[in-house]
């Protein structure tokens, strides 16, 4: 293969689907900072640790499709394939504690060594939001509100259910665990090699296989809404009357779950068929666990992760085209430069026409969809004033200098 194509997994974001792109982000941050989320700016890579320890060592992230490298001190680094773990690490290594409740929002490049698909690369773009340092189902409430709401900007509203279920706390999830190994252990013969593994380490996660034989398995395995104790069935009754107040609908999904001992509570998906099958937009829960494991102070926490291009494929975005004014010189080429930079600098996006005739100047502009051409002609600049073209309707008038800006006006 050549060494001058992308490397499998990556995707060269070429500007119209660069500017898609950054909209989507910039609607999710806009909203985000209305409900009180300032940005948070994490490394791209971390000591290996900081993931290895967090998402589990049965996790496929972790076994499987992390992108680990030593450096050349002998550290192990890992490329980040997640957000929340790198916010975690910086609340406790930046001493944020003292500063709760904090609302994050974050965005950038994450990266899993995984089989390339629609919506999906090994180097691949997430946004998503941490709250933390608040105990009560409000915290969820606003979480999953929020995620709701960009959605609904993207003109995704009608193409997306919100999947929720409770993980219960530490004494629910102690009990189903029971339940549910005791299941799985008598249908040892029906599992997968990976599945067998996790029922020793983290039987939660054999729910989450994606092994057909698995699946059948698991239809009939325990419902942990079965194993949650008096407290838990309150916390999530409240998120459900939360969410009904603020007008989100919810779909309860009873096998949805989270296999890392640190996730309790809330669980949620927002999926959507609008790509053919059905497909995660945007993950979250609650870990209250988490930052205690990580050695930082026992911090609740909820959060969730949204994959850019996935969002960028399925949005109705009305991008607005940004079309330039053509400054073309028929006279000498550093006069127009001066023209052209007076312009930018007072905000005018400006094309520069460099070579060429008349006719293939102007070809050029309509071309990049200019909305006007500014014409320096030998002419006219003897009198210190420029032609301006109207290039959707061929109209062309004599501008002084003096007044260009103001002329121009309409052009923005």
């Amino acid at each position: 293969m050549s060494t001058l194509q992308p490397v499998r997994g990556t995707h060269d974001l070429l500007p119209d689907e660069a500017r898609r792109h950054r909209l989507v982000e910039e609607i999710a941050f806009g909203i985000a900072r209305r409900y009180g989320f300032g940005e948070i700016i994490t490394p791209i890579f971390e000591f290996t640790e900081v993931f290895s320890r967090n998402l589990g060592e049965t996790t496929d992230v972790v076994s499987k499709e992390m992108y680990s490298f030593t450096d050349r001190s002998g550290e192990s680094l890992t490329l980040r394939p997640e957000g929340t773990a790198g916010v975690a690490r910086a609340f406790i290594s930046g001493g944020l504690s003292q500063h709760l409740p904090l609302k994050l929002f974050y965005r950038g490049p994450m990266f899993r060594y995984e089989r390339p698909q629609k919506g999906r690369q090994r180097q691949f773009h997430q946004l998503g939001i941490e709250l933390l340092g608040i105990e009560g189902p409000q915290a969820d409430v606003e979480a999953i509100t929020l995620a709701a709401h960009i959605l609904q900007a993207l003109g995704l509203k009608d193409h997306i259910t919100l999947e929720l279920n409770s993980l219960g706390d530490a004494s629910s999830r102690a009990a189903y665990r029971e339940a549910l190994v005791a299941f799985l252990s008598g249908r040892k013969d029906k599992l997968s090699k990976d599945s067998l593994d996790r029922l020793e380490r983290n039987p939660l996660r054999v729910l989450d296989s994606k092994d057909e034989g698995d699946r059948e398995v698991v239809v009939d395995a325990p419902l942990m809404a079965d194993y949650l104790n008096d407290a838990s069935r309150q916390f999530f009754d409240e998120v459900q009357h939360g969410l009904s107040i603020v007008d989100v609908p919810v779909l309860i999904n009873q096998r949805l779950v989270r296999g890392l001992d640190y996730y309790c509570h809330t669980a949620f998906e927002f999926t959507s068929t609008a790509l053919g099958s059905q497909g995660t937009v945007l993950a979250g829960g609650r870990y209250d666990g988490l930052i205690g494991q990580m050695g930082g102070p026992a911090t609740p926490g909820i959060g969730w992760a949204a994959g850019i291009e996935r969002l960028s494929m399925l949005a109705e975005l009305a991008i607005a085209e940004e079309r330039p004014l053509a400054v073309i010189p028929m006279g000498p080429i550093d006069v127009a430069q001066a023209l052209a930079q007076r312009l930018r600098q007072d905000g005018f996006n400006v094309e520069l026409g460099y070579s060429g005739n008349m006719k293939k100047r102007l070809a050029r502009a309509n071309k990049l969809h200019a909305r006007a051409a500014v014409i320096l002609g030998e002419d006219e600049w003897s009198r210190q004033a420029v032609a301006v073209r109207d290039l959707d309707t061929g109209l062309q008038e004599e501008v002084p200098l003096a007044v260009l800006e103001d002329r121009l006006a309409r052009f923005r």
